[in-house]
């Protein structure tokens, strides 16, 4: 009997244990603005939030590619965020798959948004000097230095990767050649 309250205990503490660290999935986007939306879908969502500083159609460019648009926002810019400083919202076939935000670094630093993102979704898979990166099969986020964050729909930027026809610039080129020989 004894064995059986102390093998109960355990599994109830390896339960607590486990719902306290357990982590938020990874967010498909930041605020109302999600990876996948469609361009005109995004727009009305900007127009509704004005800490992006979106001005309507003229912060919208076609890039070069095909069915490629990048929305740029100015926060600092007239009514925008005290805490955004740019926002670009990329596009591809009309579907958003990558968002940048740039922060305000007199508002806000690196570390505070580090620690609040590995204390909400736990260590990143990977971190360098440059960037602190979480994955899962579907999202990728990274908080990039100095101080900015972004979001990426893995699937459709693995597609445009593959789909890519640039050839390596030769300074590419020259540099894997030297790298090799290291």
């Amino acid at each position: 009997m004894r064995a059986l309250r102390i093998l109960f205990l355990f599994l109830f503490l390896s339960f607590l244990s486990a719902s306290l660290t357990a982590k938020e999935p990874l967010p498909n986007g930041y605020k109302d603005i999600i990876l996948g939306m469609s361009l005109e879908d995004t727009k009305q969502e900007l127009i509704k939030d004005t800490d992006f500083g979106y001005h309507g159609d003229r912060d919208v460019s076609l890039l070069p590619g095909e069915n490629r648009m990048l929305i740029e926002t100015d926060a600092e810019r007239g009514l925008g965020s005290n805490f955004l400083t740019h926002c670009w919202f990329q596009f591809a076939s009309d579907q958003l798959y990558i968002i940048t935000i740039n922060m305000n670094r007199s508002r806000i630093d690196y570390y505070s948004i580090f620690t609040t993102l590995k204390e909400k979704y736990g260590e990143p898979d990977s971190i360098t000097p440059q960037a602190a990166t979480w994955k899962s099969s579907e999202i990728t986020m990274s908080l990039e230095k100095p101080l900015t964050l972004k979001y990426i729909d893995n699937e459709v930027f693995k597609s445009l990767q593959t789909s890519s026809n640039i050839a390596p610039a030769g300074s590419e080129v020259t540099q894997k050649m030297f790298l090799d020989k290291l």
